[in-house]
C-alpha cells in the first residue's frame, strides 16, 4: 500500500515535470499512471467485485490524507494539461474539474 501512494507519487512528479517542459501528452500520461497506481486503495469508492479477495489493512490518516490530495493534484493537473492541447475537450476538462470539487 505504501508502496502504491509512492509509486502514484513518483508518477505525479514526472506529469508535473512534463507539464513545466510544456509536453502535455507526456505530462497527462504521468497523472493518469498516477491514479492507476491509487486505483483500489480509496475506501469511498466500491470495490467493483465486493468480498473477493483478502482486505488490505485500513488506511492510516496520513496516508488517506496523501491518497485524496495526489488525486485531487492529478484531476486538477490533468484538467489543465487538457487546456493547452489542440483541440481542447471540453467535456473532459469538466469531467477532471469535477472531481476535484468532489
Amino acid at each position: 500500500m505504501e508502496k502504491r501512494l509512492q509509486e502514484a507519487q513518483l508518477y505525479k512528479e514526472k506529469g508535473n515535470q512534463c507539464y513545466r517542459e510544456g509536453k502535455y501528452r507526456d505530462a497527462v500520461s504521468g497523472y493518469h499512471r498516477a491514479l492507476l497506481q491509487l486505483r483500489g486503495l480509496d475506501p469511498s469508492l466500491p470495490s467493483p467485485i465486493p468480498n473477493l479477495g483478502p482486505q488490505g489493512p485500513a488506511l492510516t490518516p496520513e496516508q488517506e490524507n496523501l491518497l485524496h490530495t495526489t488525486q485531487t493534484d492529478c484531476y486538477n493537473n490533468l484538467a489543465a494539461c487538457l487546456l493547452q492541447m489542440e483541440p481542447v475537450n471540453y467535456e473532459r476538462v469538466k469531467e477532471y474539474s469535477q472531481k476535484v470539487l468532489e
